[in-house]
């Protein structure tokens, strides 16, 4: 019996670093093009409109720095008839009045109002920075599940090459009757069941390439799927971007800056319990012109129960955004230890991974060997070629997951697609 393609599929895929698309982005093998990454975070939904809510924050700022209050002009007519007491007509009297006013926001108030407005901006600018975010990492999962799921496919249709040599084998066996007929049939019903396993694993990775080109249509996608490369540590290890996470989270600024325009916003309702006066000049005609005159306008509201009760709830709304904002802390918190367990996790299960298919094919080609021998039936060969078809689906999976875990935590750190700087040439990711 002729040697498997599993022997030569293990080189590849376990023993060496596998094929490594878009050689761009080096410091992330297997990834797409960042050029790419960016045009298709772009064009995304959630970006656009967080986005376009950051131009309304602007201008939400700009209204608020200009204030509410504005000119007010008012002017009337009047055609007046004066009659004397005994109903003789005096005359027929033209009459107008005109007079223009405008409130005046009390000291204090303008700055506050500055101050809520650029807190809005900034509030706005992070949660546009969090939206794409949330996209890149939606895109990496999208993108994993593909490869992962090619990769799956990739290797049961190995399978079925592997079990259509051995049927054939058996089969030149039977001819020179040193087989049997109900070997030759067990060897079809596990070529049979490979090919069902194709099939599905087929389908899946389908689905996973149409789920990912429906959410990220702008993301170019390669015409073969890339191999899922060996993972790799990045530069400065997974420590150091654990620690970056908590200092980059555009969440975490978000929410900050939320808490503080809530206080600037209730230190402004307190002020409001003293309404702003109004200020305007007022010219008069009456009786034709025999009458005119002209003088200043003054009007301060009181404040009452409601300005008191509105200040009340923004105190109380700016205390629950406080607490909100301990509440995203430890989720930044759970986030950034979440994601160095996870990676340090599967890299280590990707590691037992290997080493238990090295194992099996060693054991698959002492089972051929026995079998050559005489020594082992076709029956154990068929066990043995199953389980390293398991042992490859399982060592795939542990790479797949293992490169999913090192994406998302250089994607929260922000060094990978987003990043506020970008890493120093000549610190490219450390092989294991």
């Amino acid at each position: 019996m002729r040697k498997s393609c599993l022997s030569a599929l293990v080189l590849s895929l376990a023993l060496h670093a596998g094929t490594v698309w878009a050689a761009a982005d080096a410091t992330e093998p297997g990834l797409p093009a960042k050029a790419d990454v960016l045009q298709a975070l772009n064009a995304h939904p959630s970006v656009e409109a967080a986005n376009a809510r950051t131009d309304a924050a602007r201008a939400e700022a700009n209204a608020l720095s200009q204030g509410p209050h504005e000119f007010t002009l008012t002017t009337s007519y009047l055609s007046r008839t004066v009659n004397d007491t005994s109903g003789v007509g005096n005359g027929r009297f033209d009459e107008f009045e005109a007079q223009i006013t405008r409130p005046i926001r009390l000291p204090g108030k303008a700055s506050l109002d500055r101050q809520i407005g650029s807190q809005g901006v900034t509030y706005a600018q992070n949660m546009a920075e969090d939206s794409r975010h949330q996209a890149a990492l939606r895109l990496a999962q999208s993108w994993w599940d593909w490869l992962g799921a090619a990769q799956d496919a990739s290797v049961d249709r190995q399978a079925v090459v592997n079990y259509e040599a051995l049927l054939a084998s058996v089969k030149r066996r039977v001819a020179l009757r040193d087989a049997s007929a109900l070997e030759q049939a067990q060897a079809l019903a596990a070529l049979d069941a490979a090919r069902a396993q194709s099939e599905r694993s087929h389908g899946r990775e389908a689905v996973a390439r149409a789920r990912l080109t429906a959410q990220f249509p702008k993301l170019p996608l390669p015409g073969s799927v890339p191999d899922v490369p060996v993972p790799q540590l990045p530069a400065g290890g997974l420590a150091l971007l654990h620690d970056k996470i908590l200092g980059r989270s555009h969440e975490l600024a978000a929410a900050e800056a939320l808490a503080r325009q809530a206080e600037a916003q209730a230190a402004r309702a307190r002020k409001e319990r003293t309404g702003d006066p109004s200020f305007g000049f007022r010219v008069f005609s009456e009786k034709g012109g025999m009458e005119k005159g002209a003088g200043v306008l003054f009007s301060i509201p009181f404040g009452g129960g409601y300005r008191s009760a509105v200040a009340d709830r923004a105190n109380a709304q700016a205390s629950a955004v406080r607490a909100d904002l301990q509440a995203v802390r430890l989720n930044m918190q759970e986030t950034a230890d979440a994601d160095l367990v996870e990676a340090q996790t599967f890299l280590t299960a990707w590691q037992r991974a290997r080493d238990a298919l090295d194992a099996q094919v060693g054991a698959l080609q002492k089972v051929r060997r026995g079998q050559q021998l005489g020594e082992i039936s076709l029956v154990d060969v068929l066990m043995a070629e199953r389980q390293v078809h398991d042992a490859f689906r399982a060592e795939a999976m542990a790479r797949t997951d293992a490169m999913r875990t090192l994406t998302r935590i250089r994607i929260d750190s922000h060094a990978l697609w987003i990043g506020d700087d970008e890493e120093p040439e000549g610190q490219g990711a450390r092989g294991m």
